[in-house]
């Protein structure tokens, strides 16, 4: 019985050992002799653009403009992969050849096995890396996808008012999570959460609405934990899903109360500073005027010429008195008003 077993487990090591991978397909022959690269996705942040660190192969197109990727060294459970060529020569820095800005810049996402053979069929008018023909049924899912979106840019556009956008928001949202939760592939749900949550796209705003009333977003986490658990993928999406149901649960019930409680005592401290202001005037005022109530009239016409910042001997012009007469003025009023100088008196009476 052991013996048995023991044989089984080596013929099945033996036959994964066998399985392998073949991606092969076509562009225009006047295309040929290019470098075409296979890529690797563990950051769906990364779908729009190409990275170094996630190349896995390169290889150069015959002179029919065909290639082939062949191995047994991929993932058996599906990842997310990308071909991509463009017109640049080896010589090109990688600026050029990674960010699109070569001519005859294509590319195609897909997903894959170390068990599937694809091939890239050129298409109609000869367009490249248009088409999947895959072993694995879900190879094509973004192409699907793709489809849809194009509907949905064009239900955006047809008429750009704010009406239109919400209506078209709560409904593509909808079906593009359906059809997303239909394939039974959370790789494809990742791609079309990429899509709907970009920052760039007019879906952003609806999407934090969205996360905060459906519970789709914790149940593709789980999909993703059961299906790719402990993947690079996996985890980013759990880390900004916490981060983004944190960020919107500032709108729920219970935050509004904090914040109407909060905003309550705010204007409570405002009115109480704008009180306890004009209670302060209100005392300034009164002081001055029991201030100027100890006054003779002549003392009080001697307190306006120094708040007019008139001299003793300007003071005495004005009023036909002598200085020595100003002087003692001055004098009666600094002990009636219990200061020592005429900048006292300036700040008794701003």
């Amino acid at each position: 019985m052991f013996r048995t077993v023991f044989l089984i487990l080596i013929l099945f090591s033996c036959f994964k050992g066998l399985s392998q991978y073949s991606f092969e397909g076509q562009i225009a022959d006047e295309q040929s002799g290019k470098t075409i690269y296979l890529s690797i996705i563990e950051d769906y942040r990364k779908f729009g653009r190409i990275s170094m660190e996630q190349i896995l192969k390169k290889t150069i197109t015959d002179s029919l403009g065909y290639f082939s990727f062949r191995g047994n060294n991929l993932n058996y459970d599906n990842r997310i992969y990308r071909i991509h060529l463009d017109d640049c020569s080896d010589a090109s820095s990688n600026s050029e050849h990674f960010f699109g800005s070569c001519e005859f810049s294509k590319s195609i996402l897909f997903v894959a096995n170390n068990n599937d053979t694809i091939t890239f069929p050129t298409s109609f008018a000869n367009e490249a890396l248009c088409e999947i023909t895959s072993t694995n049924s879900k190879s094509s899912t973004f192409l699907d996808i793709d489809v849809l979106k194009e509907e949905m840019a064009f239900d955006f556009n047809d008429f750009r008012s704010d009406a239109n956008r919400k209506l078209n928001s709560k409904k593509w949202f909808s079906t593009l999570q359906d059809f997303g939760e239909n394939l039974d592939e959370p790789l494809a749900e990742l791609y079309i959460f990429n899509f709907l949550s970009d920052k760039r796209n007019d879906t952003y705003n609806y999407y934090l609405k969205d996360i905060s009333k459906t519970n789709y977003y914790n149940e593709l986490g789980e999909r993703l934990i059961a299906k790719y658990p402990d993947v690079a993928f996996t985890n980013l999406y759990l880390n900004e899903i916490a981060i983004d149901q944190q960020l919107t649960n500032g709108n729920t019930p219970k935050s509004n109360f904090w914040k109407w409680l909060l905003l309550a005592l705010l204007l409570l401290s405002i009115s109480l500073n704008v009180y306890f202001v004009f209670k302060q005037r209100n005392t300034s005022r009164n002081l001055q005027n029991d201030s100027l109530a100890k006054l003779t009239e002549q003392e009080h016409n001697i307190v306006q010429q120094i708040l007019e910042n008139k001299t003793n001997k300007e003071i005495a012009a004005a009023m036909f008195i002598s200085i020595s007469t100003v002087k003692t003025h001055i004098n009666n009023v600094y002990k009636k008003l219990e200061v020592s100088s005429r900048d006292e008196i300036k700040q008794r009476f701003p």
